[in-house]
C-alpha cells in the first residue's frame, strides 16, 4: 500500500474527503519529523515508537576493489512496534 492508497482507504473509513485526510497526513508527518529533529521519541500507544539512532563512523571495504574506505557517522530512523502489533501479526 502506498501513500495515496492509504489516504483513500482512511477517507473511505472516516467519511472525510481525500483532500482532508491528505492535509491531515501532511501535518502528521511534519509534526513527527519536527519532534524527531528535536531529539525526542514519538510514542504512539498501541502502535509503536519512532526514534532517531546514531551509527558511529567506521572503516568499510569496497567489495570490488578491496579498498578500505571511511564510512562517516550518521543518524537513522528506527521504529519499534508495540507488543500488541507484534501479537496481531503472528
Amino acid at each position: 500500500m502506498n501513500k495515496s492508497q492509504l489516504i483513500k482507504a482512511v477517507a473511505e473509513k472516516s467519511q472525510l474527503s481525500q483532500k482532508q485526510v491528505g492535509e491531515t497526513w501532511k501535518l502528521f508527518e511534519e509534526t513527527i519529523l519536527e519532534t524527531l529533529k528535536e531529539g525526542d521519541k514519538v510514542q504512539l500507544s498501541g502502535f509503536g515508537t519512532f526514534e532517531v539512532r546514531a551509527r558511529a563512523a567506521r572503516k568499510g571495504r569496497n567489495p570490488k576493489t578491496g579498498e578500505v574506505v571511511n564510512v562517516p557517522a550518521y543518524k537513522y530512523l528506527a521504529f519499534v512496534s508495540a507488543k500488541s502489533v507484534k501479537e496481531n501479526l503472528n
